[in-house]
């Protein structure tokens, strides 16, 4: 009984101990929540910071998230609350904070790659994806994104002498890297990358052509097997450089599947070769079968890598590194056995190797710097390289020496009549050449040709290789030593030549000197028309014939060099891109397409100087370097010339096609351009004769550089501002002149932008216009107009004014103004008869008809209808007739004229308005009295900033308030 009461007596202290530690690892969570970061301290020379270790990792902390940010200037540690901006945010957060501790603005960017290779792990590896979704500041609003393909990158401002924590959106709780990079240090970064990139990638597709090429020539077996080990490397670096995404679209998860499939195919393409290389299915059944195996079960990653990229990565890896570790075993044991395959695959193997080593330690974590990976992406281009100069030298130097029971000279004479290769001797004491059997007969030529002394073979070479084979016998006779390998032209009895190449040796007398030279002699033609092929394929377009683009971009530079040394040579470069290919090549196929590039590629070499270069840049554009021509006029007239010799029309299948083409064109005049910069001038401005309505030609001037650059950003802005409804209307009076009463105002849009303050209409909406943002930017003008003018009438009372509101050629010629516009009265229970809808005349010349109909079921719903800017354009009296306006805007141009006849026409143009039964306002009144002279001639309304400038919605309650004072309601 003593024990029980001592057990229950102890028993609450246990739990009051229990509950104590409990609450105590609360208050710790909650401390640990609320801590605060310390920030990174930020100078100006600052050109990149690893933010990764001051970072710190929240996870599955919810929607909303609380943390204490990094004490200020003042010292005061301040507790805010970010909510994700998400659905799909899993309740990861980091925190990081930023101290600008230099005296002046700082810019700079965060970067968190989507994928790095260094502590991805060896096991479920991280294949990449999004990092960051948002961040947002501890002051200020959530960072801007930069547009970036391979990372998720913010620009930020930080002011001298802020503290600024930022709370970053994770969507995955991992964030291997986190970089702070001075914008232009990140470019130039990004950009020595991509060039780094871009030779690799270069080299490994033209080591995978050029293998396949070998494959089809030489036909062994492996040889597909290095082409397919090429190939998956090229795909493998196509996915880690991000050049796949160029490509075709890809999400996140794409990106995982392609990156885990081609890790797969590298792994598989690695047993295959060195099972074909080896020859292991010759000897070795056993090892046959579980070669099989292994290649099926890699075969099956292939389909585990859709459903789970990170398992089928992981066991390729492991498959990688098992294939490395048991080739080496089984090159040790043949090589000891003298098997020469296995030999010659040693430095590669030690290679291969070297790389397992260095990637192990990568993905483990153990190398982490940002070089790493490209660099390993080009060691698996160098052990491309190396089993290409392998399986080469094997496919052309023969196969191993074997034992055998022939003598050493009955050997080297089986081995040289099975290879197919023909005997030369040269007799240098008696200068006669002697081929066994006669190449006479090879090349068509009658028996004995060949035979005889060195000067008989001269007349058969080919001018270029004359000198040169002379040449290298001279020196091979007074050196006396060394080998012969010497290639050669000579010219067969159909007039085609031959490629041969001589092996010799030379064979010294008693004396010390050459007496003989004996080797042998090969047919080399079908290998060098390959290697040929190969590299012209490389430069030239095969559907033309014509230089690609980086031989055109070539030639230019070299031009652009020699311009800048004489004035004799003033390059213009002309960027030629076919109007509705596209819809032709749609039309009447491809086969139509193709001999339509061809007609236009000879109809425009006819043009051309023997200076002049012409080029495919791509599909149905055409570069030209034209350095014939200096003088601006004769250039006009040669692009003119383009111009009308692709207008002639062609016949295809008893079809006749009429083609245009949009033709810009940029002359050098700074020595400081480079090729690939005056080329893009010239695209641009070729883009801007497309844009134009295409069949012109557009000269280039600088100002398309900032509309090109800067037209993209204005456009993804605009659509932000609209879906944060950060435009605004202003609103500017409109008078009786008569009396100066206020008749009603113009609504006019505004937009004041974050960072580069406001931006007026003129700029905005011509991008709205070429969108689809011009629909949703006009009604919300249409609508903002009718509610503040039902606001104004709940506070003044009824008023006797009226709304203008401009209305744009998207918007006319579109089918859903009109339900737009009955939707907009019904929402805002706005009169019909108070908006006025104002078009200028180049809207309505677009599309007369369209138009007219459209004006007509506008006017139907009570809607006035006003044609502005009447005085310029056209100014057909037609319109008045034609279409249902019952107001006329004289524009300011008219009116403010200083002419003798400016009083007749106003007087005119009013006289014809007021017979019309039409209301006139007049634009751009200047003075009191144009005002009393417009009134005495019958002009009813006026609009100017002598009346007042635009006001905001409140300035014009008050303005209300005080000239309607008795319409106020009680």
């Amino acid at each position: 009984m003593a024990g029980l009461r001592s057990t229950g007596y102890r028993m609450p202290r246990l739990i009051s101990h229990m509950l104590f530690g409990l609450m105590a690892l609360g208050f710790s969570l909650t401390a640990t929540l609320a801590q605060a970061v310390e920030p990174v301290k930020i100078a100006r020379d600052d050109n990149a910071l690893d933010l990764t270790a001051t970072t710190e990792i929240y996870t599955n902390q919810g929607e909303a998230f609380q943390v204490s940010t990094a004490a200020g200037t003042d010292g005061i540690r301040r507790r805010i609350e970010v909510r994700s901006s998400q659905p799909e945010h899993q309740g990861d957060w980091a925190v990081f904070a930023l101290a600008n501790v230099s005296d002046e603005q700082l810019e700079r960017v965060i970067v968190a790659p989507h994928f790095r290779l260094s502590g991805s792990k060896m096991f479920w590896p991280d294949l990449g994806s999004q990092r960051i979704m948002a961040i947002t500041p501890s002051e200020g609003f959530a960072l801007d994104r930069v547009a970036s393909a391979d990372a998720d990158v913010f620009r930020i401002t930080l002011n001298p002498g802020t503290v600024i924590t930022f709370v970053a959106e994770l969507s995955t709780p991992n964030l291997p890297q986190i970089y702070l990079w001075e914008p232009d240090a990140y470019k130039d970064t990004v950009n020595a990358f991509t060039l780094y990139r871009g030779i690799v990638l270069g080299i490994a597709g033209l080591l995978a052509v050029f293998l396949t090429i070998l494959f089809v020539v030489k036909g062994t077996s492996m040889l597909p097997a290095a082409a397919a080990l090429a190939w998956a490397v090229l795909a493998y670096i196509c996915v880690d450089f991000g050049f796949l995404e160029k490509l075709i679209t890809l999400t996140a998860s794409d990106i995982r599947v392609w990156r885990a499939g081609a890790e797969v195919a590298l792994a598989s393409s690695l047993v295959i070769f060195l099972f074909t290389y080896l020859n292991l299915n010759r000897w070795h059944v056993h090892l046959g079968y579980a070669t099989l195996a292994w290649m099926l079960g890699l075969g099956v990653l292939f389909g585990v890598a859709i459903f789970d990229p990170s398992i089928a990565a992981g066991i390729a890896r492991l498959s990688f590194a098992l294939t490395g570790v048991a080739g080496i075993g089984l090159i040790i044991y043949l090589g000891i056995n003298r098997y020469d395959r296995a030999v010659l695959l040693v430095p590669t193997w030690a290679l291969i190797l070297v790389w397992l080593f260095g990637g192990w330690m990568t993905v483990t974590g153990q190398l982490d710097n940002d070089i790493i990976q490209p660099a390993l992406g080009g060691g698996l281009v160098l052990i491309v390289l190396l089993i290409g100069f392998t399986v080469m030298q094997h496919a052309f130097a023969g196969g191993a020496y074997q034992q055998g029971l022939f003598s050493d000279l009955e050997r080297q004479s089986l081995a040289l009549t099975g290879s197919g290769d023909t005997v030369w001797d040269w007799d240098v004491a008696r200068d006669r050449m002697v081929t066994s059997p006669d190449i006479s007969s090879r090349l068509g030529l009658s028996p004995g040709t060949m035979h005889g002394a060195a000067r008989n073979w001269l007349p058969r070479l080919h001018p270029d290789d004359r000198d040169r084979f002379r040449a290298t016998l001279d020196v091979l006779l007074e050196h006396r030593k060394g080998r012969l390998s010497h290639e050669f032209r000579i010219r067969a009895e159909d007039g085609h030549y031959h490629w041969l190449k001589i092996r010799a040796r030379p064979v010294l007398g008693s004396n010390g000197e050459v007496i003989r030279c004996v080797g042998t002699i090969i047919d080399v033609t079908e290998q060098r028309n390959s290697i040929d092929r190969l590299l012209v394929d490389a430069m030239h377009d095969n559907l033309t014939g014509l230089p690609n683009r980086e031989v055109f971009l070539d030639r230019l530079q070299a031009i652009l060099s020699i311009a800048g040394t004489t004035e004799a040579v003033r390059p213009t470069v002309l960027a030629i891109d076919i109007d509705r290919y596209k819809a032709v090549n749609e039309l009447l196929g491809i086969a139509a397409g193709d001999n339509i590039l061809i007609a236009i590629t000879r109809r425009l070499r006819r043009l051309l100087k023997p200076q002049d270069t012409l080029a495919r840049l791509s599909g149905d554009e055409f570069g030209l370097i034209l350095v014939s021509e200096r003088d601006p006029a004769k250039i006009a007239d040669f692009a003119d010339a383009i111009s009308k010799a692709i207008m002639v029309p062609l016949n295809f299948a008893n079809r006749e096609i009429e083609l245009t083409a949009s033709i810009g064109l940029v002359s050098w005049i700074d020595q400081q351009e480079s090729a690939a910069s005056l080329l893009a001038d010239a695209e641009l401005a070729m883009y801007r004769a497309k844009r134009a309505g295409g069949n012109r030609v557009e000269p280039f001037r600088p100002a398309f550089r900032t509309v090109s650059t800067d037209r993209l950003q204005l456009e993804t802005d605009l659509r932000r501002a609209i879906e944060r409804q950060e435009l605004s209307i202003a609103y500017q009076p409109i008078v009786k002149l008569a009396s100066g009463e206020i008749a009603g105002f113009e609504a006019l849009m505004r937009w004041e932008h974050p960072k580069r303050g406001n931006i007026p209409p003129m700029e905005f909406i011509p991008i709205a216009e070429m969108t689809d943002l011009i629909g949703p930017l006009g009604m919300f003008a249409l609508e903002r107009a009718s509610s503040d003018l039902m606001d104004w009438e709940k506070q003044t009372g009824e008023l006797p004014i009226f709304i203008s509101v401009n209305l744009s050629s998207a918007q006319l010629i579109s089918s859903e103004i009109y339900n737009d516009v009955r939707a907009m009265l019904t929402k805002t229970q706005c009169d019909p008869s108070r908006i006025k809808l104002e078009l200028t005349e180049s809207v309505v010349m677009e599309n007369p008809e369209q138009a007219r109909l459209m004006l007509e079921k506008l006017k139907a719903t009570g809607i006035s209808l006003a044609l502005d800017d009447f005085g310029t354009g056209y100014s057909s009296l037609s319109y008045l007739t034609r279409f249902p306006f019952d107001t006329i805007k004289l524009d300011k141009a008219l009116v403010c004229d200083q002419s003798d006849k400016r009083s007749v026409l106003l007087r005119s143009v009013v006289s014809m308005a007021r017979g019309l039964d039409m209301a006139v306002v007049a634009e751009g009144i200047q003075s009191e009295q144009d005002a009393v002279d417009l009134a005495m001639m019958g002009c009813e309304f006026g609009q100017s900033y002598l009346f007042g400038p635009p006001l905001g919605s409140d300035s014009v309650v008050r303005l209300l308030k005080e000239r309607f004072p008795l319409m106020k309601r009680a």
